[in-house]
């Protein structure tokens, strides 16, 4: 039997991956998507990057969805990786805190950036003509700020909180990150005041999006349903489709996990919601629309013809 000891200031994470056969294939496999995600959405920013033919709203908002998801599932697998490889379960009080404030910063983040590429395809799809105008350059970059603000906004005022609790019972957290409401069960205190802050914060960053998405998107299929292009119709069910699934396969779990009372909670339940959320949408996003996008393979394949005819040049020039 492990011993926790109760008097350090560090937390005990004790992770997604069970000490058994099974618990090393599920750390391989976590390890591959995790690779999979880090190199996926490292090939969109620079492919995105280096393709003028990208250079759009759509794309612009694209690459910053990727560098988030980089950076978001980075916040988690390193440190559960390092925990089970090394039998060490522990993270600093300050660890624990950073790791909590960058998850909530990026996860808030995404919420709005999802919200903000559904109203992007309404406005291209349903008022093609005034498209230039209402999403410009100057437009997306406000987008993106406004994302990043709020994100920050809401993580600093959940970890300040947090982390001015009182935690006099076990620094036990059941869980494979800083989950804030994981660690609200170890507080010596009563937190309802908090876990209604939390229910708040999980209807403006997760209901309302989710709700505005869902609006964007019936106006877009009404509108392609009348379109006379087959053409167009496809494309923009396509389009509609890979956003769609990215959505479900985020805030679905991420909403029914914050949703709900505590005492409807578990947490071998909390956890497998998680991994939907931290480790497969990061990987999801980058592979969905990679590989169910046309302008993005034939990016590819003008970068690789590109690379070619350089190398070629290199060797005749040698």
């Amino acid at each position: 039997m492990e011993y926790y000891n109760q008097t350090s200031t560090d937390f005990i994470l004790l992770g997604l991956f069970p000490s058994s056969r099974f618990g090393i294939f599920l750390f391989i496999l976590i390890f591959l998507i995790f690779l999979i995600a880090l190199f996926g959405n490292l090939f969109m920013i620079l492919l995105i990057f280096l393709d003028t033919h990208l250079h759009t709203p759509m794309y612009f908002l694209l690459s910053q969805l990727s560098f988030i998801d980089l950076n978001y599932i980075s916040t988690i697998v390193p440190k559960m990786a390092y925990n089970f490889l090394f039998a060490d379960k522990s993270i600093s009080f300050t660890g624990c805190g950073v790791q909590s404030f960058f998850f909530l910063t990026l996860g808030g983040a995404e919420t709005l950036l999802l919200t903000f590429m559904a109203y992007d395809r309404y406005v291209a799809i349903c008022f093609p003509l005034h498209y230039p105008i209402k999403i410009s350059r100057k437009v997306c970059m406000l987008m993106i700020t406004g994302s990043w603000i709020m994100g920050s906004i809401n993580s600093c005022a959940h970890t300040t909180y947090a982390f001015r609790i009182p935690y006099c019972k076990s620094r036990v957290i059941n869980h494979f990150f800083c989950d804030v409401p994981a660690m609200l069960t170890l507080a010596c205190m009563d937190t309802w005041i908090y876990e209604y802050t939390v229910f708040m914060s999980t209807i403006f960053f997760l209901l309302l999006p989710f709700i505005g998405i869902a609006c964007s998107y019936g106006r877009v299929l009404f509108a392609v349903y009348y379109m006379h292009s087959t053409k167009g119709r496809k494309k923009a069910y396509s389009t509609c489709s890979t956003h769609l699934t990215v959505v479900t396969f985020y805030y679905m779990p991420f909403a029914y996990t914050y949703l709900r009372p505590r005492s409807f909670r578990t947490p071998t339940e909390d956890k497998a919601l998680a991994v939907f959320y931290t480790i497969l949408t990061p990987m999801l996003n980058p592979v969905i629309y990679s590989l169910r996008n046309k302008e993005v393979i034939g990016a590819l394949r003008r970068l690789i013809h590109r690379f070619c005819s350089v190398k070629l040049s290199t060797n005749i020039l040698a």
